[in-house]
């Protein structure tokens, strides 16, 4: 049996220019023209792509990309080691869940992810600010990064969690470029 290979050319949806694409990278914007794009299985679609506005004066910024979804988290069961506890007040209606799409270790996701969805960061649009780089995260596995997000928030807790059932319900993913200064996110 013959597996066939194909490849991808990657020009920009909207003027034809090719797209530098690196290694492992899903989602760019064209240096030309402004364009978003992502990698789909059924080759390049359009993507709209975001960039928060910084705080005035801030310098040095590092521009990373996020994976914005609005969503509920509705718990069917939940227990510590004393008996059945409630789950945080803070999923009590719909949260925005901040996932990083840049190359992270599982832990560096998990922890960025839960204190970004817990301080529910106001996003501000801002003016493009150069190139979508180092998006290697797809949509699909976001939202399986932003379960981790709720456990663990859920794990985070005080009360010795010792098993936890629930749904997340999430919309579509927006792509948002988030400035950073070293390791501190500056937001307008």
């Amino acid at each position: 049996m013959t597996t066939s290979i194909e490849l991808i050319l990657l020009k920009c949806l909207r003027c034809g220019r090719p797209l530098p694409a690196a290694e492992e990278e899903v989602a760019w914007v064209c240096a030309q023209c402004g364009e978003g794009m992502q990698l789909t299985s059924t080759g390049l679609a359009p993507l709209a792509v975001n960039w928060a506005a910084p705080r005035p004066g801030a310098t040095e910024l590092r521009w990373l990309p996020f994976w914005v979804f609005t969503g509920t988290v509705t718990f069917s069961r939940r227990e510590n080691y004393g008996g059945r506890s409630e789950p945080d007040k803070l999923w009590s209606g719909p949260r925005r869940f901040y996932i990083p799409a840049f190359p992270a270790p599982l832990q560096q996701l998990e922890t960025l992810g839960a204190d970004l969805t817990k301080q529910q960061i106001s996003l501000r649009p801002g003016p493009p600010m150069g190139a979508l780089q180092n998006c290697t995260l797809f949509p699909a596995d976001a939202r399986q990064a932003a379960e981790f997000v709720v456990l663990t928030i859920e794990a985070d807790r005080k009360d010795k969690l010792k098993i936890v059932e629930f749904r997340l319900d999430l919309n579509e993913p927006e792509m948002w470029m988030l400035p950073f200064v070293g390791e501190a996110l500056t937001l307008l």
